[in-house]
Order: C-alpha cells, then sequence, then structure tokens
C-alpha cells in the first residue's frame, strides 16, 4: 500500500522552530486532505492538525493553535507542518496520514514517523 514519507524532526531547544514535511512519492494528494498527528512518549497518537483537499480548509488541536501552521504545495505533492514556540510537551513522534478529501477519519495511508524532541 502506498505510504506517506515525514521528514523534518530533530532536537530544537524550547522556543524553537521546526517544520516537518509529507510527501507521497507514489501518489498524488491533490485529492487529499492530509492530518498530523502527535504520539508523545507513553501516550497514545493524537490528531493535531487537518488541510483539506480542494479548499486548503485548515483545523488544528487547541494546544497547537498560534504556534502550528499546517500548508501544501500540490506542485511539490507535499504538506507542511510548521512548528513555532515549541514545548517540551511538543516531544514525540510525528506522523501524516490521508484524511479523505475533507478531513474525516478515512486514513488510508500513513508515514512512518519523524521524532521531535525539544529540550534545552
Amino acid at each position: 500500500q502506498a505510504q506517506l514519507v515525514e521528514s523534518g524532526g530533530g532536537l530544537v531547544q524550547p522556543g524553537g522552530s521546526l517544520r516537518l514535511s509529507c510527501a507521497a512519492p507514489g501518489f498524488s494528494l491533490d485529492y487529499y486532505a492530509i492530518a498530523w498527528f502527535h504520539q508523545a512518549p507513553g501516550k497514545e497518537r493524537e490528531g493535531i492538525s487537518c488541510i483539506s483537499a480542494t479548499t486548503s480548509a485548515s483545523f488544528y488541536e487547541e494546544s497547537v493553535k498560534g504556534r502550528f501552521t499546517i500548508s501544501r504545495d500540490n506542485a511539490k505533492n507535499t504538506v507542511y507542518l510548521q512548528m513555532n514556540n515549541l514545548k517540551p510537551e511538543d516531544t514525540g513522534v510525528y506522523y501524516c496520514a490521508t484524511a479523505g478529501s475533507y478531513c474525516s477519519r478515512e486514513y488510508k495511508h500513513w508515514g512512518q514517523g519523524t521524532r521531535v524532541t525539544v529540550s534545552s
């Protein structure tokens, strides 16, 4: 099954920024909404943001509103998650998944995750 590929994770100090990328080497993302998930150590994976396919409407979980920005570049077949003002609680593995066309819970394709560590 076609998979997504996340990249851009790493170690950053509190208050720093990272930009995560979600690419689809084997298929077009044009008609897919893309959701980002965060799995903190020892916790369940939770959805934090989503961008729809055609209108690029975006949605954010409360804890990341005002700090994270989701965007898409269909020409590059990539979705981004710009993460600013990072906090230690943002540490964890970040996954992207297709979510239908309108950010529905139809998570068909997943990536392997990229790890983010926020620490001084």
